[in-house]
């Protein structure tokens, strides 16, 4: 054999990262030579774009092959033999480059907002022949090769080439949509890092395996739009939050597919009045046990309940029946398990390099660099990706406190303050700027919504006047405070007035959202229903008040699956709810009342038009803390568009209760949780009541026990 370059053994030992330089068809004086590198094959020709046949010479034993060109051709395929079978292949390295100097300019400046257009693996056709495209970034590895179904996963078959700031690419020809694959590399140091998912792979294997899959995008059915304006601040905004994997199972314990989700779930959420619903987070995800809240796979919906076809069904199922779908998105940390984004080419790409910045101490995860530009770019086209490609609505943010503040559960001397000094996470800010920006720029119908569980200024605010440029911010304050309120026996709660005042000092700073979510029937927390106090009348009868007070108060309502029917047991992820309680009278009397509360809240401007504006709330009655008695009034735009909501805590019925109103004559009771129908004892104003006689309209009311009423004046 000839003596070889060092080219050739790097090509040979796997660790070349510019294979086109030496294999393929390249002109040395006057010849034309053709290399090639096939381990395993006994022998390989290269066939001339006329059909001539040049036999290579095998150069080392390892597979690799070399050979004149006759007549000076330019397009070739190779004929290899492979023990008794001999096929032709067209060969991977005498194809032009996949990504255009344009797509490096915008991913190198990181302004490129669809890298999922170019990056990942796409089914394209070059020069005649068809084949998948495949593109990752991994600046800082030496080698980086594709490995799959198409090639037996043997890392020398496909090593990729390095281009712009490091982005690694490859046509595989005649590679096809359905191949599993993942990426291996070689880090810095020359470490052979575990495979490596594809960042941007549009679908994976279910768990515990965790290949790629390639898929064809340009197949994927569009969903049709939402309703118009089903986002917008003036608009009724209650969502029914799901966790996928437990709201209903069939046969043994078994989960429904986005399919049969998308048979069930729309239709039931219709018809119960919800305007929303949000999935707790579909992307690909490793352990069951997160609940989707520590994501391997940012742009794949997870392959537990389906393929993507099947989730872009689930979504279009809900638009037909007039729901918005908002998306729990988690863009705050990511798992470190081997084949995610954790030290993913061999060094900190994603993540920072110092655990005091990089890693979350509660969760176990990895934060990332939102100070680095491809990271950025990164995570606010995914964002993009799922509003465009699933024509999903809106997303709601995890955890954002944990991306906004350096010392986020962090001990004293255990993180790095800004270049300023301080606590704040300047980088995360700048993100988070603008991820809103460019969603409402090229969304502008769609939404977000923060869970932001402190006192930042301005989540919901504009970015150009300093605000963080959310559409909502979950109200965690009222949650906490109203449940510590109810869960207190009626006889105490005088003592804690004022957790029902307090929310509405700050009711109007932000765009809420009244948050009942996941978190809050969970770990030794209890179902809210588990929360009340008293004997069983009581507990259903202050469950009962607590959602109606919840849907006469300001702000956008959100309700975890479940909660609409009275949920006994903490929520399991392991399990369906509990749809046999629906038996007993009971809690259809919760899932009845559900019902005609988000009726109302839909039909009643006053309820939901000004839910976000001082001018749409007062106060009424605030000061009756012996009686657990709050009153309001909510307001639409129209000078007649008003709701009087009163809410009684106390298990005792008030007869002749006053309460001023402005307009005089008939209001008409349209909403009585203590209603027979609901469960309760029927005590009320039988459907309507008069103004008194005097110099102020006011009403005399019969308030019942543990209930609430909401009135409106006769149009």
């Amino acid at each position: 054999m000839t003596k070889l370059s060092a080219e050739a053994y790097a090509i040979v030992e796997g660790r070349h990262s510019d294979p086109f330089h030496y294999l393929g068809l390249h002109t040395e004086g006057d010849k034309t030579v053709v290399r090639a590198f096939l381990p395993e094959a006994s022998n390989v020709e290269a066939i001339g774009e006329h059909g001539e046949a040049a036999t290579l010479s095998r150069i080392h034993d390892a597979g690799l092959f070399a050979g004149s060109l006759p007549n000076g051709s330019k397009r070739y395929q190779l004929r290899a033999r492979f023990g008794e079978t001999v096929v032709d292949l067209d060969d991977p390295y005498r194809f032009p480059p996949v990504l255009s100097d344009f797509d490096l300019y915008l991913l190198g400046e990181g302004t490129h907002q669809r890298i999922y257009d170019k990056l990942g693996a796409h089914p394209i056709t070059l020069d005649g022949v068809p084949g998948i495209a495949f593109v990752v970034l991994a600046p800082n590895a030496r080698r980086v090769s594709v490995v799959g179904d198409f090639n037996f996963w043997n890392p020398r078959r496909h090593p990729m080439r390095v281009r712009g700031i490091g982005y690694w690419e490859l046509f595989v020809p005649h590679a096809t949509v359905g191949d599993h694959y993942k990426f291996d590399i070689i880090g810095p140091q020359g470490q052979h890092l575990p495979l490596k998912a594809d960042p941007l792979a549009f679908a994976a294997e279910i768990r515990p395996s965790t290949a790629s899959i390639v898929f064809d995008e340009a197949t994927l059915p569009h969903p049709r739009p939402a309703p118009a304006n089903v986002n917008a601040r003036s608009a009724p905004m209650s969502i029914y939050e799901v966790h996928l994997g437990s709201w209903r199972r069939k046969g043994h314990n078994e989960w429904l597919t986005y399919r049969e989700l998308a048979d069930q779930l729309p239709r039931y959420a219709h018809d119960l009045g919800f305007t929303h619903v949000e999935f707790m987070p579909v992307n690909e995800h490793p352990f069951d046990g997160s609940w989707g809240y520590q994501p391997t796979g940012m742009y794949a919906p997870t392959s537990r309940f389906g393929g993507p076809a099947d989730f872009s069904a689930l979504v279009d199922a809900c638009h037909r029946e007039g729901l918005g779908v908002l998306l729990d998105w988690v863009p705050g940390h990511f798992p470190d398990d081997p084949h995610g984004l954790g030290n993913f080419d061999g060094t900190a790409l994603y993540e920072h390099a110092n655990p005091l910045q990089g890693r979350h101490l509660d969760w176990g995860t990895l934060i990332y660099n939102y100070g680095r530009t491809e990271v950025v770019n990164f995570l606010v086209s995914n964002a993009l990706f799922w509003l465009e490609r699933y024509a999903v609505d809106g997303l709601r943010v995890d955890a954002v406190a944990s991306m906004l503040y350096l010392d986020y559960s962090r001990p004293a001397g255990g993180w790095i303050p800004n270049k300023f000094g301080g606590r704040e996470n300047l980088d995360a800010i700048a993100f988070l700027r603008r991820f809103n920006t460019e969603v409402f720029a090229r969304f502008p119908q769609a939404t977000t919504a923060a869970e932001e569980s402190t006192s930042w200024p301005q989540v919901s605010g504009p970015v150009e006047f300093g605000g963080l440029g959310f559409g909502y911010k979950w109200n965690m304050g009222w949650m906490h405070d109203t449940l510590k309120y109810i869960s207190k026996d009626p006889i105490h709660r005088k003592y804690h007035h004022g957790d029902i005042l307090f929310g509405l000092h700050y009711a109007f700073s932000e765009n809420f959202i009244l948050p009942l979510s996941h978190d809050e029937v969970v770990h030794g927390k209890r179902s809210i229903l588990g929360r009340m106090p008293g004997d069983d009348w009581q507990r259903f009868a202050n469950l009962r008040a607590y959602y109606s007070f919840m849907f006469g108060h300001p702000g956008k309502k959100l309700m975890f699956m479940g909660c609409e029917f009275g949920q006994e047991r903490e929520w399991s992820h392991d399990r369906s709810l509990d749809w046999h309680l629906l038996e007993q009278k009971k809690y259809a009397g919760i899932q009845a009342l559900i019902r005609d509360l988000n009726r109302l809240y839909r039909a009643l401007p006053a309820l939901h038009e000004l839910d976000c504006e001082p001018s749409g709330f007062e106060w009424l009655v605030t000061d009756d803390a012996n009686g657990n008695v709050f009153g309001w009034m909510r307001k639409g735009n129209d000078a007649r568009a008003r709701c009087l909501v009163v809410v009684n805590f106390s298990p005792n019925v008030y007869y002749n209760y006053r309460i001023p109103v402005q307009i005089a004559g008939k209001w008409h009771e349209v909403l009585n949780s203590d209603s027979s129908h609901y469960g309760g004892s029927n005590v009320g104003n039988v459907g309507e009541v008069l103004t008194l006689d005097g110099p102020a309209p006011a009403l005399s009311l019969t308030i019942p026990p543990l209930a609430a009423i909401f009135l409106v004046p006769e149009s």
